[in-house]
């Protein structure tokens, strides 16, 4: 059995503010290793439940270099660094079995949820076929393009809902409550191991009772950017043009894959600016 981890670090029990997710900020090497432990609970739950289980664990926040390798399970290999294929979902092929999402956080207009955001800094919305979607839409979608269904996910209230919208069966660990964009009620982070623990192993054992999150192509994809400036850049990708409105651009894709692909490059595109 293969199993993929994908892990961010809003979503960890204790983290609520941003200086406590980038490097240099506040607090940042505790909120690396409060992500670290989490992470461990999901891999020895993995583990448990599945002991000759393939376990590979994608570090998924910003720098994509924030899990401590010498903390890590040594039963698990990690995907580190950036940038590389699929991104947060590094890892993923059409042999992996299950997916978990650990430490994620609600998409953008989510609230009160904590750290809410869609993905990256500039971009504000993303609607596929009309749906808006945020990081776990997206990494769930990708999933289900390459036959894997997301069994669980760890995180806040919020977006433990938002995947619940998406899979009714999944499992999830609300390790913390919003109270606002920044402050929440928080599990303490033993407890909020041992609850992802269970539950990762329970997970896994179920895997094959929780449907996959399909969007049958040709899919119609709209961006909303922070910036007018990413949307003049942006409509040089063959394909894309700007839609009503002086920040969204718009395209179709062939399938989930594709899609992926393009909103990856377009959140790149965000970081740039006017020369």
């Amino acid at each position: 059995m293969k199993v993929l981890i994908s892990a961010d670090l809003e979503g960890i029990s204790g983290i609520v503010h941003p200086t406590e997710t980038n490097p240099g900020g506040y607090d940042y090497e505790r909120g690396r290793a409060l992500m670290t432990a989490e992470v461990n609970a999901a891999v020895a739950g993995v583990l448990e439940a599945v002991p000759a289980a393939q376990v590979l664990v994608a570090d998924a926040h910003g720098t994509f270099r924030n899990l401590l390798p010498e903390e890590l399970d040594r039963r698990a290999r990690l995907v580190r660094g950036k940038p590389r294929p699929l991104g947060m979902m590094a890892g993923l092929d059409d042999t992996t079995d299950a997916v978990l999402f650990v430490g994620y956080h609600a998409r953008a207009g989510s609230g009160p949820s904590v750290l809410a955001h869609t993905i990256g800094d500039g971009v504000l919305d993303i609607r596929v076929d009309g749906r808006s979607l945020g990081e776990i839409g997206l990494n769930a979608a990708l999933a289900g393009h390459h036959g894997a269904p997301v069994v669980l996910l760890s995180g806040d209230d919020t977006a433990c809902a938002e995947l619940l919208e998406l899979v009714p069966s999944a499992a999830t660990v609300a390790v913390k409550q919003a109270v606002g964009q920044a402050a929440t009620i928080a599990l303490h982070p033993e407890e909020a191991r041992d609850q992802l623990h269970r539950a990762a192993a329970k997970a896994v054992r179920r895997h094959d009772q929780v449907p996959l999150v399909t969007f049958p192509g040709p899919l119609k994809v709209e961006i909303d950017l922070y910036g007018p400036y990413t949307v003049d850049v942006a409509t040089l990708i063959p394909g894309v043009s700007r839609a009503p409105g002086a920040r969204t651009i718009g395209f179709t894709a062939a399938d989930v894959a594709e899609a992926y692909r393009l909103v990856q490059l377009v959140t790149q595109l965000a970081l740039l600016k006017p020369g």
